[in-house]
């Protein structure tokens, strides 16, 4: 597979066109961004504990039924996908109060809610990733009632087969990012990453936070819990 010019750059990869129309190679960076890029800065390895760690878990997925973009990990750093439009939404799942979730409902961290929450996020780096319902979904025509609701059965489906799985390796899921995008054909798959940058992991014994957090909150040893992840899921 011959890599050709780059057609994207965002805040943790890179992503190249290919000598296949149907394909795109992804190139994870050690960039870190917070708060909507106000805060910046690098940590080390986190493209090869990105992208192997994304890749793992994106098989497990695929193999519990959820359709994934991915198709081959290249390197430590570079994996192939399928080119897909990307549907211009977040949807953020929440098993525990954490974050901005903790903050807007005035809750302390680490509350365990009565089941599973689910936000979707305009995906607008410029006005901050705003939250909205179904509602603003429909009438700005960024997703239809049908897929929107094959979304939310797919970001519950993986909530759930990443708990259990995560459990196994003592990892609690308190809650993370996904993102969607279409195929040629407008088949709706799993895209973007599930890494230390999109989930908030915690070690179900200590709470010890294993996540992007510790950047954010400059709690130190980023690279020893994005590394431990790895460990964790990939026993390297």
């Amino acid at each position: 597979m011959k890599k050709t010019e780059q057609i994207y750059e965002g805040k943790a990869k890179k992503v190249f066109a290919t000598d296949d129309p149907a394909l795109v190679l992804v190139d994870y960076k050690d960039d870190a961004t917070a708060y909507n890029g106000l805060k910046k800065g690098v940590i080390a390895g986190k493209g090869a504990v990105n992208n192997r760690v994304t890749n793992h878990l994106m098989q497990v997925l695929e193999a519990s039924g959820i359709p994934t973009h991915f198709v081959r990990e290249l390197s430590d750093r570079e994996t192939l996908v399928r080119r897909v439009s990307i549907v211009p939404l977040e949807v953020i799942v929440r098993n525990i109060a954490a974050g901005s979730l903790a903050k807007r409902l005035g809750l302390p961290e680490g509350t365990r809610m009565g089941k599973t929450v689910l936000e979707f996020c305009y995906k607008n780096d410029e006005l901050g990733d705003p939250m909205v319902n179904e509602y603003h979904i429909a009438a700005m025509g960024w997703a239809t009632e049908e897929e929107l609701a094959l979304i939310s059965r797919y970001s519950l489906t993986i909530n759930d087969v990443l708990t259990a799985y995560l459990k196994e390796v003592n990892v609690e899921l308190i809650d993370f990012k996904l993102e969607f995008g279409k195929t040629a054909d407008g088949t709706i798959v799993l895209a973007d990453e599930i890494s230390p940058d999109t989930c908030r992991f915690w070690d179900s014994v200590t709470h010890e936070k294993l996540d992007k957090d510790r950047f954010r909150r400059d709690l130190g040893g980023v690279e020893d819990a994005y590394n431990e992840i790895m460990k964790r899921l990939l026993g390297v």
